[in-house]
């Protein structure tokens, strides 16, 4: 059983439907054989035994009309007539030379070939006498024709009927004999074939109910898992197995993809509440998902770290801000050097903004990158979804070479009809001659015992095609449950490929989330891009400040209140900067 298991599928297949073959074969075989048998053995009695019978018959009819034809020469004195009779004697004579020779070609067994001699001596003799007879009595000599007829010729002319009637007694008794042996040859035929039948019947069914247990069941409980795993239910177990079949191996594969998916899904849990710190490890140079995910683990980082040294710096440098336009403010006396210090930290504010300008651009890019790979997951399920796609075919292939096996099973009830046909022939044959027999009277009782035993052999013939045909519907009809079995496992692999849809769905929507991050990260660069635009703003008005010594303490107001929300813009970005783990 263990090894049957480890066998492919392919290999199952053909081991288990090669065998039902081979048993449909050797039933087929059996019946014809018997069939052939018994056709060989009724034609030999019909052709032989039958025909010896009946040429002993005519023989003794004509040897019985010669002796009256003599008898009638006796009575009449008329010359003509008696030539008459003599010629009818002649012809009767020569038909029986040509009933001779025939029975030489019937039989050629050297029993009946030395009755035949003996028979055709005596039948000689007789002839010779009787010619002489005849002459007697055209002569007139009627008591010397008398008396030879009464002594010599009466005792040839018995022991002719003798020999006749015992070689017609032997015939009888060999077709007889050969019935009997008929009779048991179908009698073994029918056994054998019930036995091998019902072998079949019960091999077929174990087959089914085995290759039942080792592919569909496996492949429905697969079905279920996929479901559940399909819509989103990553807490499934496998059963542990050993096989090392195909089923086997897609056992092992799905648990080893379950096992992935569930790390995975830890991941992206811990991603989502801000903890950056786990480990993804692929399984292979070939794990998309796997390297997707470490690669996006990786870009997210490297962007959290870039954006909190940009956070820090832009709160430092909003610090700075406040602190010089604080003491701008407070003393006027210190304008000038106050001034020229603010000028100088707006340069350095430029330039900070312009690093996290760039920064910005390469969380951008970092986003984009992360879209890619998520592509790259689709693409991976989609190759999922034709494999499950390529089982399907393979399920429609086997489900084609059942119905195949349905059509072979119709041919051979077509063979069963045509030897119906042949049981009903021979029963009209036997019909035919039980009325031939009750025709000869009290000479055909023998022959239609014959016809009796001829025409309970073809009920039997055709009670046993019954039987065939019967046994072949059942066999239909397991054929016909093996094929609605492929069926569903074929919609259960439908359901598995629109289960994998929907799995490609839900990573399509992570890459649309991906997009949009892409998109939030390019308004960052923008609105990075518009800090630099603003703090060279600031620069040309610090100029301004020292062309213009009279707005000086208006724009020193303005710029106080600038530096106190860019301080609050730094602590709330460092805020929400401290909630990723690195």
């Amino acid at each position: 059983m263990k090894n049957f298991i480890n066998l492919s599928t392919r290999a199952k297949l053909l081991l288990s439907f090669g065998l039902i073959w081979i048993l449909f074969l050797t039933v087929i075989i059996i019946a014809y054989q018997g069939l052939q048998n018994i056709t060989q053995s009724e034609k030999k009695l019909h052709n032989v035994n039958f025909q010896i019978a009946l040429e002993l018959r005519e023989l003794r009819s004509h040897q019985n009309f010669n002796r009256a034809a003599i008898l009638d020469m006796m009575l009449t004195k008329n010359r003509p007539e008696q030539q008459v009779f003599e010629g009818i004697i002649n012809e009767r004579a020569q038909a029986i030379n040509d009933i001779i020779g025939g029975l030489s070609k019937l039989d050629t067994d050297p029993l009946f070939q030395n009755q035949l001699k003996e028979l055709k001596n005596e039948i000689d003799a007789y002839r010779q006498s009787r010619n002489d007879e005849i002459l007697l009595i055209q002569d007139g000599k009627l008591e010397e024709a008398q008396k030879l007829g009464a002594t010599i010729q009466k005792e040839r002319f018995e022991k002719i009927r003798s020999i006749s009637t015992e070689m017609g007694n032997t015939a009888a008794k060999d077709a007889d004999n050969q019935l009997a042996l008929d009779m048991q040859q179908a009698n073994s035929a029918i056994i054998l074939f019930i036995i091998f039948g019902v072998i079949t019947l019960f091999f077929s069914i174990i087959m089914i109910l085995l290759l039942n247990r080792t592919i569909a069941q496996p492949l429905n409980e697969i079905t279920k898992i996929a479901t559940r795993v399909g819509e989103g239910d990553l807490n499934v177990e496998l059963p542990a197995v050993e096989r090392k079949d195909e089923v086997g191996i897609l056992l092992q594969s799905f648990s080893s993809m379950i096992v992935t998916l569930k790390r995975m899904a830890t991941m992206a849990q811990k991603i989502a509440s801000g903890d950056l710190t786990g480990t993804v490890v692929p399984q292979s140079e070939k794990d998309i998902l796997g390297n997707a995910f470490l690669q996006m683990l990786d870009n997210l980082r490297r962007i959290m770290k870039d954006i909190t040294e940009s956070v820090n710096l832009l709160g430092s440098t909003a610090s700075e801000i406040l602190a010089s336009t604080t003491q701008v403010a407070s003393g006027s006396a210190e304008t000038a050097t106050a001034i020229s210090e603010t000028t100088t930290t707006v340069e350095e504010v430029r330039q900070a903004a312009q690093l996290s300008s760039q920064k910005a651009g390469r969380v951008s890019e970092n986003a984009q990158q992360v879209a890619q790979v998520t592509q790259a997951g689709q693409k991976a399920v989609d190759e999922t979804i034709n494999g499950m796609r390529e089982i399907q075919n393979q399920m429609e292939a086997v489900a084609n070479t059942i119905v195949r096996l349905s059509e072979q099973s119709q041919q051979i009830g077509g063979i069963i009809a045509s030897v119906t046909d042949v049981a009903d022939q021979s029963n009209l044959l036997a019909v035919n001659a039980s009325i031939e027999a009750a025709k000869a009277g009290e000479q055909g009782k023998g022959f239609a015992v014959v016809a009796q035993e001829i025409k309970d052999l073809a009920q039997q013939s055709k009670q046993a095609t019954i039987q065939v045909r019967n046994i072949l519907n059942d066999i239909q009809k397991a054929t016909s449950a093996a094929v609605m079995a492929t069926e569903q496992t074929s919609k259960a692999v439908e359901n598995g490929v629109r289960q994998s849809a929907q799995t490609g769905e839900s990573i399509k929507k992570l890459a649309e989330s991906s997009s949009k991050a892409v998109e939030a990260a390019t308004q960052i660069v923008a609105s990075s891009q518009q800090q630099v635009v603003g703090m060279d703003q600031i620069g040309l008005a610090m100029n301004n400040i020292n062309q213009a010594g009279t707005e000086n303490a208006a724009s020193m107001v303005q710029a106080e209140k600038a530096a106190k929300g860019l301080n609050e813009l730094g602590q709330k970005l460092k805020l929400l900067v401290e909630q990723y783990k690195i």
